[in-house]
């Protein structure tokens, strides 16, 4: 008998092929791209949960305000972890990790450099789940000056052979370390992603008990009955018990002074869960570029409206099938059919074209992952899309869409009575008319949201991408690692500056945009330490606000004269601005702190220089001082018309120096540019979702037309004998949809400015929404609909009386 029931279900889909096509490949598009976006959500939900001890671990930050300044440090001080397991019985273990760059690591003569490197406490991997292959955890960094490394550096520097026991030589530092253990490969979702960690044991300043210089990051394991936010407010006088004695000293203030005048500064604990979507603090203080949680939210709701939406499409269109076949169910009956058998087969051609879909949207998210790889910048696998757990969700997403969707025809209309039903007459068809004007009411809300916040999106992109910044971005060549030439970068410097492509070349290693130096220091004026103030500095020549095209509003440029410069400064408006000064900071004096143990400089403000963004556009731009003390590193302005050939020579230029480093470069545009990568792949992302769900009801208002125009064939029959044109017959067959589409704008509209503005909050400088946009996307919507259902509609219209008057 079931059999039975799947051949006959299977003969009245072939029967209406076109429909089972559309079902089917709406589905499909439904299906995989909700697949494909869950992947990612799970991706960035999961990081760093893999670790045993993940929902006990906890990051210590500092966040405060200092002069007007908002400080928020994913870094804290060296002493913070130790302290705070000796202190508080809720914390059962600490343990920090300090970067430490690339540095050039070699092994019998070989020699890489995009290891990043890391020093931990020997306790860390007893913290942390990164699996050992080789060695013991509990052991491995128990010496000074041993390490461990991943699978792949393994790899890389001793081939098949046995790592363990083997030297690895950090020539610039002058030191060796010996391999004692090694982990598998950091997994993609954890922002601890180094290649290699060496003891904490061997790294002199770990040791160090200044609570003034903040370069760890410190995690802590609470124990199973600890209240984070309890602690927390533990933590308050801490600062002041451990940092107040060495303010005083520094700064000539106390701990209670700071506060008074303003100032606040505290310790906080943040999840080690919730750092990759929940940080937002300095960028140079985090290891890895965060994730977004309004992404992850955005593209989850775009998930579930797609699959509603394809989910939808295909009940409308069951519905309105179903509602055809009143006489086959008329017929059926009086030859004997009880109502049971109507339901089954009714829920059994529903099975086998949701089943359909879901296995083609298997196959097409399986085919469609590397490319979605490439939008998102992940590493996501086919194992994780074939899974159990997806597997379960699919089986039950199959019998699910199947009883909605069968349920009108298999229990509304196996309950007409013949006579009705041959008749062809029911008093629920008017009920269904509604409640598919609904539906298609709800696709074109969810579409024209999409299309808002694609233009939208697109909009802030294009704005960040082409705001004027106060340097000149384009042709400026980056050279970071000059100083790998040591001492003779200077002669290298000099051989370029000959080339006459190069208009003017700065040693700094300070850049506005991509990897830079950094450095920070605290000022305030004159003999006011109570304005006290932290400021970025950059280490720069005479050449560089040339180079950089930046422009002098006060003052002046930096001299060649070293001697005359050394005390001088040039400071950004800001500066001007945050230290009282305004358009009268030339020749007032400032007072900089050298170090933490309170030695300060005075310095003279020589010049004033515009604003310019030296982090991203997320941030405010914040006060800026420029010293004159040529930094390593070089940047050069180039000619526009052989850029390209420049870098040729200045790689020539290179390897006659004769050392082992590969010659390296960036283009200052495309550093900046990548800062806006993760807003650019959204800008795909949501484009391309924003198509497959336009066409998705796109598709279903094609078929409704359709079906609406076979409900009317005998009106238009009628009609066009009276004379109706085909114009007039496209009217009358569009309007309704038409009409349906243009309600959704009530809908869609006020949710797309809402959404769109909360994204926009996250950047600093930021488009406002403009009218056109809401014009733009519904005409985009109303056009797209038009097409598709005027396509129908000029067929129906174009057909014969003839046809249209003997049909029955």
């Amino acid at each position: 008998m079931v059999i039975n029931f799947f051949k006959i279900a299977w003969r009245n889909l072939l029967k209406s092929k076109s429909l089972f096509l559309i079902n089917t490949l709406g589905l499909t598009l439904g299906i995989a791209s909700t697949l494909l976006i869950a992947l990612f959500v799970s991706d960035e939900l999961g990081y760093d949960q893999f670790n045993e001890k993940a929902d006990r671990i906890v990051r210590v930050v500092i966040k405060g305000q200092m002069g007007g300044e908002i400080i928020k440090e994913a870094v804290s001080q060296a002493p913070v972890a130790p302290v705070l397991v000796d202190e508080f019985p809720e914390v059962e273990e600490g343990t920090r990790l300090r970067r430490m760059g690339y540095p050039l690591v070699v092994h019998n003569n070989d020699g890489h450099r995009e290891n990043r490197f890391s020093y931990v406490d020997p306790n860390f991997f007893q913290i942390f789940s990164f699996p050992f292959i080789k060695g013991d955890p509990k052991t491995a960094l128990t010496r000074p000056n041993t390490v461990v490394i991943t699978e792949e550096q393994a790899h890389k520097f001793f081939g098949n052979a046995n790592p363990i026991g083997k030297e690895l030589e950090l020539k610039e530092w002058e030191k060796s370390f010996t391999v004692t253990g090694v982990v598998q490969n950091i997994p993609q979702n954890s922002h601890l992603r180094f290649d290699m960690f060496a003891s904490m044991l061997g790294w002199e300043h770990a040791s160090a008990n200044s609570w003034l210089e903040s370069h760890y990051h410190s995690y802590l394991v609470l124990n199973q009955a600890a209240n984070r936010t309890a602690l927390e407010q533990k933590l308050e006088p801490l600062l002041n018990k451990y940092m107040g004695p060495q303010m005083k000293d520094a700064m000539g203030m106390s701990f209670e002074e700071f506060q008074e005048k303003g100032n606040a500064l505290g310790m906080f604990l943040q999840p080690l869960t919730d750092i990759h979507l929940h940080s937002d603090f300095a960028e140079l203080t985090n290891l890895a570029p965060g994730g977004n949680i309004k992404t992850v939210y955005s593209l989850g709701a775009i998930a579930i409206f797609i699959l509603l939406v394809a989910c939808i499409n295909f009940m409308t269109l069951s519905t309105a099938a179903a509602s055809r076949r009143s006489k086959e169910i008329g017929v059926k009956k009086v030859l004997g059919s009880q109502r049971n058998q109507l339901i089954k087969q009714f829920l059994v051609e529903s099975f086998i074209m949701v089943l359909t879909g879901t296995l083609f949207a298997i196959l097409l998210s399986l085919l469609a992952l590397p490319l979605f790889n490439e939008l998102t910048g992940k590493q996501l696998h086919v194992s994780q899309l074939i899974n159990i757990q997806n597997t379960v969700f699919l089986v039950l997403f199959v019998f699910a869409l199947s009883l909605i969707a069968g349920v009108y025809p298999a229990f509304v209309l196996s309950s007409f009575k013949p006579i009705s039903a041959l008749r062809n007459r029911s008093g629920n068809m008017g009920k269904t008319k509604n409640v598919r004007s609904a539906l298609v009411v709800f696709q074109f809300s969810v579409a024209v949201s999409l299309i808002i916040a694609t233009i939208v999106v697109k909009q802030q992109i294009s704005f960040v991408l082409n705001k004027d910044v106060g340097y000149q971005k384009d042709n400026i060549l980056v050279l970071k690692d000059t100083w790998k030439l040591g001492a003779s970068e200077q002669a290298f410097k000099e051989e370029l500056l000959k080339d006459p492509r190069v208009a003017s070349i700065s040693s700094s290693g300070f850049v506005p945009a991509g990897p830079t130096s950094d450095n920070i220091t605290s000022i305030y004026p004159e003999d006011r330490s109570d304005e006290l103030r932290r400021t970025v500095v950059y280490q720069v020549d005479e050449a560089y606000i040339p180079t950089m095209g930046m422009e002098l509003v006060l003052g002046r440029n930096f001299s060649k004269d070293y001697n005359a410069e050394g005390t001088n400064l040039i400071i950004n408006e800001s500066s001007a601005k945050v230290l009282g000064f305004g358009s009268d900071a030339i020749d007032k004096t400032v007072t900089m702190s050298l170090d933490n143990n309170g030695t300060t400089r005075k310095y003279r403000i020589v010049g004033v220089v515009k604003d310019f963004h030296y982090s991203s556009l997320y941030q405010p731009v914040e006060p800026l001082i420029m010293v004159y003390e040529p930094n390593p590193g070089l940047l050069v302005r180039a000619d526009a018309k052989d850029i390209g050939g420049l870098i040729t020579s200045a790689e020539t230029l290179w390897v006659k120096f004769k050392i082992s480093e590969p010659f390296t470069y960036g283009l200052l545009d495309e550093l900046y540019s990548e800062i806006y990568v993760r807003e650019r792949k959204m800008g795909w992302v949501l484009q391309l979702f924003t198509i497959l769900t336009i066409f998705i009801g796109c598709m279903g208002l094609f078929a409704l037309a359709t079906f609406s125009a076979e409900q009317r064939t005998k009106e238009i029959g009628i009609r066009k004998v009276l004379g109706a044109t085909a114009a007039q017959m496209m009217t009358m067959l569009s309007k309704n949809f038409v009409k349906l589409v243009v309600i959704s704008f009530a809908i869609a509209f006020p949710l797309g400015y809402y959404f769109m503005g909360l994204w926009l909050q996250d950047f600093a400088y930021r488009i406002q929404i403009q009218w056109w946009v809401f014009v733009l996307a519904g005409f985009f919507a109303l056009g797209i609909a038009f097409l598709t259902i005027s396509w129908q509609s000029l067929r129906v219209s174009r057909r014969s009386p003839v046809y249209a008057l003997k049909n029955e």
